[in-house]
């Protein structure tokens, strides 16, 4: 059946339902001043009465809801027809009442009514019973369940036949005795009930048992609905006479069980029902105080003093009651926490002392722990993990209680990372960029819930921002400490290639300074040969000089501009190097400087490690960014196993010291392209002048 066909049919079998209850209440409202007898006791016009019957316009509308949204599922046809079944059982008493004892002006109508309103309910048990054998998905538990959906509707069968039977022999008078021995067939109704709610229960524990996930919560709401409406039938069915006030709880206890089949089935809040517990007990303390405080102080007093009547009384219990509403409302509201949440703080509790913690000005070493013992107090677990990215895997930074990491695991883009021996996990992300993520771990018997996976995703949704400052910090801190090391180790080079260069050949051009004046006297031709030497020892050493000002800045660079000195530079590489720059200008000197030196790196680099036969060096400039890339013919590598070596994490920092990021892409076979831009702001002149 298609689903709008089956909407309009859910609909019209549901107004048909409701439409018998309303006609009943409206009779029962006719026949409000008039005593009947005790067969349709329960239908007179009273506060627990109408609110018995009223409660039955639940049957239906939870029908509608569910046949119109979960056609395929057979309880919403269920409740339809306990809604059909419910109401003409209702109908026919009161109809019956109304015409036979009321009247009597339709005995034939009556008879009808009341003959009919004698067996239906038992057909109400059975759809009852297959509720219970169907929960929640509408089928059977498993195939092999079919004999015992065979007994339950042949259970059905003998009681509206046996109820029919009943109703036949006490038609000319419905609602007087039957004479009779019904003793042997009163026992049989009763085993063979017996027999069907025990075959339903226990079709309901297995499916719990086998039950995972959002199954097992729908069978959660089912399991606590059907204990509350079982208690209050019982502690009904322990009076001669049902009290009002246990009637009344009676009603609410079945309407709370058919909302809870339709909460449970089309699952809409259903990983709240630790919220409706929570806040039926709030509700209840707190109506309970006010019924305390009232029947003490208006009644108890009022007795004592002989005026129950008092106004002044029903004041003093107004002003009791609004005096301790606020600290009564608290206590209730711990009680409600406990009961609903045990040890656990609330979702709420723990999305704002995360908050806060962002808000306080928490160290690096503690806003990672105390996330982690968030999540493991707000969800029950046993341990709580937060994992921070490093290249292409995740690490376990930080865990509640603190005890041994977990290894690391790899990752792929930004899917919901499998995380070994965890319960639920979420990634941490934050502008689409995957910076960790965070796990959980629940102990044996303690099934996650679908609740603790939205926590869990609400945590890690707001600590994307979180991870990435730490990630800033973090990165600011190495690039500083590299920057040193970098400085360290030029100051070093510089003054090894001056000791080993510069500085032997001055040495060496003193030593040849005092031979020469020793020579000049004794040996002019020697002097001679020795004043050559020194030009050109001279010549040499100048010449290293000026070697050694090009690799701290080019000369050639600041006069000609970053294209010459890569030109200049290529024609000395190892490998034959291309470079490839129309139209680019000059920029400012740290700009030229930074493209020029990374360039170097990646040429060394080709030199040492690509196997190339050749480069090519490309500049361009367009929308104000300056780009440079250098690729290579060689073996290859893989960047994401081996990551940033320390000259490409030179050349990395140094261009985000100017604002601008570098690429590397790579693999086994296929060469290497590494390329960089500089972000306008750098390269422009003008703004850099200023």
């Amino acid at each position: 059946m298609d689903p709008e066909h089956a909407s309009r049919v859910a609909w019209a079998l549901g107004l048909a339902s409701i439409l018998m209850t309303l006609t009943s209440l409206a009779i029962m409202f006719r026949d409000r001043n008039v005593r009947l007898p005790g067969a349709v006791a329960s239908y007179g016009w009273s506060f627990s009465e109408v609110l018995s019957v009223v409660s039955n316009l639940g049957l239906p509308v939870i029908g509608i809801l569910l046949a119109s949204k979960r056609p395929e599922n057979r309880l919403g046809w269920l409740f339809l027809a306990l809604g059909l079944t419910v109401g003409l059982n209702d109908l026919s008493a009161v109809y019956g009442a109304h015409a036979l004892v009321v009247g009597p002006v339709h005995p034939s109508a009556g008879r009808v009514s009341a003959w009919i309103g004698g067996w239906v309910g038992a057909v109400s048990l059975g759809l009852v019973l297959f509720v219970f054998l169907l929960f929640p998905t509408g089928r059977l538990p498993a195939p092999r369940w079919r004999a015992a959906a065979w007994f339950v509707g042949a259970t059905s069968a003998w009681l509206t036949a046996s109820l029919l039977i009943t109703s036949t022999q006490s038609w000319s008078d419905p609602y007087g005795s039957v004479s009779g021995d019904e003793g042997l067939v009163g026992l049989l109704s009763l085993a063979v009930i017996v027999g069907s709610l025990a075959v339903c229960a226990t079709a309901v524990v297995m499916r719990f048992r086998r039950s995972r996930g959002d199954e097992r919560l729908q069978l959660k709401w089912f399991v606590v609905a059907t204990l509350f409406l079982l208690t209050m039938l019982s502690i009904g069915y322990s009076f001669t006479v049902v009290p009002p006030a246990v009637s009344i709880v009676q009603s609410i206890a079945g309407m709370f069980f058919g909302v809870s089949i339709a909460v449970a089935v089309l699952r809409y809040r259903l990983y709240g029902i630790d919220v409706v517990i929570n806040k039926a007990v709030i509700y209840g303390v707190l109506a309970a105080f006010f019924t305390l405080v009232y029947v003490a102080i208006v009644v108890g007093i009022g007795t004592a003093v002989g005026s129950a009547r008092n106004p002044l009384l029903t004041l003093l219990a107004a002003v009791v009651i609004a005096l301790a509403f606020n600290p009564v409302r608290d206590r209730a509201k711990r009680l409600a926490n406990t009961i609903a949440y045990g040890k656990r703080a609330t979702p709420y509790e723990v999305l704002s002392e995360f908050a806060e913690g962002v808000a306080a000005t928490y160290s690096l070493d503690e806003v990672l722990p105390r996330t982690a013992q968030m999540l493991a107090h707000g969800t029950g677990a046993v341990r709580a993990d937060v994992w921070l990215r490093v290249a292409s895997h995740l690490v376990d930074e930080a865990s509640w209680p603190e005890g041994a990491p977990f290894d690391d695991v790899p990752i792929d883009g930004i899917a919901s990372p499998e995380i070994p021996g965890a319960s639920l996990s979420a990634p941490v992300v934050h502008q689409g960029e995957m910076l960790g993520a965070l796990s959980i771990m629940k102990g044996p018997g303690d099934p996650s819930s679908a609740l603790e996976a939205k926590l869990l995703a609400d945590v890690a949704s707001q600590a994307g921002l979180v991870l990435r400052n730490i990630r800033l910090i973090e990165d600011l801190k190495a690039s500083r400490q590299r920057i040193v090391a970098a400085q360290d180790e030029e100051r070093r080079r510089i003054e090894r290639n001056i000791h080993d260069g510069a500085q032997q050949q001055l040495v060496a051009l003193s030593v040849k300074q005092h031979l020469l004046e020793l020579t000049l006297k004794t040996d002019p031709a020697k002097a001679a040969e020795l004043a050559a030497q020194l030009q050109q020892d001279t010549s040499d050493a100048l010449e290293n000089l000026r070697d050694l000002a090009r690799g701290i800045y080019p000369p050639l660079l600041a006069d000609k501009g970053l294209l010459a000195a890569l030109q200049a530079q290529a024609r000395k590489s190892a490998v034959p190097t291309t470079v490839e720059g129309d139209g680019i200008g000059r920029y400012p000197p740290e700009a030229e400087g930074a493209v020029y030196f990374c360039t170097l790196e990646a040429l060394q680099n080709v030199a040492k490690y690509a196997e190339a036969s050749r480069a090519t060096v490309r500049l361009s400039s367009a929308d104000g960014h300056l780009s440079f890339s250098i690729q290579d013919d060689g073996i290859g590598f893989d960047p994401g196993a081996k990551g940033y070596g320390t000259g490409m994490q030179g050349m990395a920092d140094r261009l985000a010291a100017l604002g601008g990021m570098l690429s590397v892409a790579s693999a086994s076979g296929e060469g290497t392209l590494i390329t960089g831009t500089l972000p306008a702001r750098a390269v422009d002149r003008d703004s850099n002048s200023t």
